[in-house]
């Protein structure tokens, strides 16, 4: 059985629209020929990602998503993508649009991960981005 899954640590959130959000990414995955097996999204406070990124990535600095993939084939998607809704909010403002556009391009960005996709290098990043603006022209 396939899910997607939200989840929040230590704060009050709700997914916008979570029936639509699971249908879009399930879609997003299918077009990219993949299988989900089970996603789980945890939304969570800047203090307590900063905390994980210190513990599991030797990390020192904010971030808005951490992405642990679990999957043990592209045939299986499994994982756990945690998102500082504080971050969200912050880079919402910072780049002019809304909350729920933010966190609907956090959200593929930790599914696009998972699927394979990287961003440590400026081309990787570019191609992301571009993966990202395909994906959420799907969001319907």
């Amino acid at each position: 059985m396939s899910s997607v899954r939200y989840f929040s640590e230590g704060i009050s959130f709700k997914v916008p629209n979570p029936r639509k959000t699971s249908s879009w990414i399930k879609s997003v995955i299918q077009v990219n020929k993949a299988k989900l097996k089970e996603v789980s999204f945890i939304f969570c406070s800047d203090s307590y990602l900063l905390q994980m990124n210190q513990s599991f990535l030797n990390h020192n600095t904010l971030t808005d998503i951490i992405t642990f993939d679990h999957s043990k084939s592209r045939n299986a998607l499994e994982g756990e993508i945690y998102i500082s809704v504080e971050r969200v909010l912050e880079n919402a403002e910072k780049f002019e649009v809304s909350f729920e556009q933010e966190i609907k391009r956090v959200m593929i960005h930790g599914i696009l991960h998972l699927l394979g996709f990287k961003d440590k290098k400026v081309k990787e990043k570019a191609q992301m981005r571009k993966k990202e603006e395909a994906c959420l022209s799907l969001f319907k």
